[in-house]
């Protein structure tokens, strides 16, 4: 897998606590969840890039996906 990029990112509270909830309805972290979105916002505006890897699934990675 390429190398993952930090990012720091400010956020009003209240968008955070929003975000961390849904993250956790969906068993993602926070981090897992606003990346989620900001892939289905890239895609559904055609600019997701063709070279961005996959997404990892949800949950343990399966021993042939290590």
């Amino acid at each position: 897998m390429a190398e993952r990029k930090s990012v720091l990112l400010r956020l009003d509270p209240a968008v955070h606590d929003a975000l961390a909830r849904w993250a956790n309805d969906e068993l993602r972290s926070t981090n897992a969840q606003i990346e989620f979105l900001l892939r289905r916002a890239l895609s559904e505006a055609g600019r997701m890039p063709s070279e961005a890897a996959r997404q990892r699934r949800q949950g343990r990675p399966r021993k042939d996906e290590k």
